[in-house]
């Protein structure tokens, strides 16, 4: 059986998508009703990472697991990973972050990646890391500014991306998680292209068929407008990462989707054009 967490999220539900009809599929979720409905019939309970009664019951009788957690504060992995391998877990694919490469690079998230990478690796199951650079979906953060004013908000919107599809991501976990030969690997996931938040601006504009601004923030302004959403030591690990893809960290590619999947990595303007309508009016 195939554990997959995170199945509410970006990643997650873009999994379920992909796997095999015939595979034995269980969801944990906090929130079950929250699950997407799947063209396939699975099994979903309701369990937590920080509930350990929980998450004993998820992982009975699973073989492997997609491992997503987001409580960067938090030991979320480490009770996944003990509780895993007690339960006879086999495989572990985990998802992670293209960042943990980079040698300048020492935020908080970051380090907590790697920490949990570290977790994993010592665990004695097999372990295949999934390390994607950020998610084209990220700009639909966006979408109520453009709709009410025609307008995105960044910080640094000249300073170049790699970022991927969370689709891409997906069909690779997808076969990472039913296909021998990728165990003890790392993958690191990016998109065809480096790509600014002003070119992305530009063409949504265009499929928009809609002028669209985009202003640039302040550091002190990046600020404020994170805080609203994280917390403080979060909000200061963004902008560490901001400040690394504007010295041009992020902008390396690889070639990890084409090498698994067999075919190119999708474009920002193949994933905007199917997504368009979430930037539009009445959305």
């Amino acid at each position: 059986m195939i554990l997959v967490t995170g199945a509410t999220g970006t990643v997650g539900r873009e999994v379920l998508r992909r796997l095999p009809a015939d595979l034995r599929v269980r969801i944990m979720a906090r929130n079950p009703e929250k699950v997407p409905v799947a063209s396939r019939v699975v099994e979903t309970v309701a369990g937590d990472h920080r509930v350990p009664n929980t998450l004993a019951r998820a992982l009975e009788g699973v073989s492997t697991a997609f491992l997503v957690t987001t409580d960067v504060e938090g030991d979320n992995d480490a009770r996944f990973v003990r509780m895993a391998r007690a339960a006879g877990v086999r495989r572990v694919v985990k998802l992670s972050a293209a960042a943990v490469l980079d040698r300048e690079a020492d935020d908080l998230i970051t380090r907590w990646q790697r920490a949990n990478e570290e977790l994993l690796r010592g665990s004695g199951m097999e372990w295949t890391l999934l390390r994607p650079r950020s998610f084209m979906s990220n700009t639909l953060s966006w979408a109520a500014s453009i709709r009410s004013e025609r307008v995105v908000r960044v910080l640094y919107g000249s300073s170049a991306n790699a970022c991927v599809d969370p689709r891409d991501l997906a069909e690779v976990a997808a076969r990472v998680l039913t296909e021998d030969g990728h165990a003890g690997k790392a993958y690191t996931l990016t998109g065809p292209r480096a790509i600014t938040a002003a070119e992305q601006t530009d063409q949504l504009a265009r499929l928009l068929g809609v002028p669209l601004r985009l202003e640039e923030l302040s550091p002190r302004q990046a600020r404020a407008d994170l805080g609203a959403r994280f917390a403080a030591p979060v909000v200061e690990a963004l902008l560490q990462s901001a400040e690394r893809q504007r010295a041009g960290a992020k902008a390396q590619l690889t070639d990890t989707v084409g090498e698994v999947t067999g075919r190119p990595a999708g474009s920002f303007r193949m994933w905007a054009q199917d997504h368009v309508q979430a930037f539009g009016p009445g959305t």
